[in-house]
């Protein structure tokens, strides 16, 4: 297998990090692509022009983190990453959906503020820091009530991802302030060594 990937996208990080805790990681090969590239390596094999991209031995192209994550887990004989069925699937999987549209809140507020400030919108921004806002309040309430707990697992790796991007990404939501569980929590997850091995680089 060939994974495409970049080192400062979260989305990517979820893979690798999913690869070293399965212990697939030496069954892959890893492919470093440059986006928003048009000349990118990336593009033959993913259009979309977004990583991560999977290529799997058969030449069949799996795209999208939580799906890629999905696959991943049942090729490996190590305790699942998603309970492969029942109540706790569910939960988990809405785990995985709460973390990761945090996270798709949190680069979009990144993106536009990256823009002049004449091509800023007061409304995206104002939108996006009430989301993320939101959405941490309710992490922060759910983990304190035992939410994201357990054996590593897929929603663990990827609110992880999430809040492991803030700091060298997007410094300036102060996340942790009034959130003391979710950073209990953040501060274990993130000294584990999959974790370490895949620290996103500052811009």
């Amino acid at each position: 297998m060939l994974l495409f990937y970049a080192t400062a996208s979260p989305f990517a990080r979820m893979v690798r990090i999913a690869l070293i805790e399965t212990g697939l990681d030496n069954q892959v090969h890893h492919q470093e692509v440059t986006l928003r590239d048009r000349d990118s390596l990336l593009l033959p094999f993913n259009p979309v022009g977004r990583v991560p991209a999977l290529e799997l031995d058969d030449g069949t192209i799996v795209t999208e983190s939580l799906l890629i994550l999905t696959m991943l887990d049942t090729l490996h004989a190590g305790p699942p990453l998603l309970p492969r069925d029942g109540t706790d699937r569910v939960r988990m999987i809405a785990e995985m959906g709460t973390a990761a549209g945090m996270l798709e809140g949190i680069v979009t507020w990144s993106r536009d503020l990256r823009r002049p400030m004449h091509e800023q919108s007061a409304a995206v921004l104002a939108l996006e820091t009430m989301r993320v806002n939101r959405t941490a309040d309710a992490l922060e309430r759910a983990v304190a009530g035992g939410a994201y707990a357990g054996p590593i697992s897929a929603s663990q790796i990827v609110l992880g991802c999430a809040l492991g991007w803030i700091d060298p990404r997007h410094p300036v939501w102060h996340w942790r302030d009034g959130r003391p569980a979710l950073t209990a929590w953040f501060n274990a997850i993130n000294a584990r060594p999959s974790f370490q091995r895949t620290v996103p680089l500052p811009p």
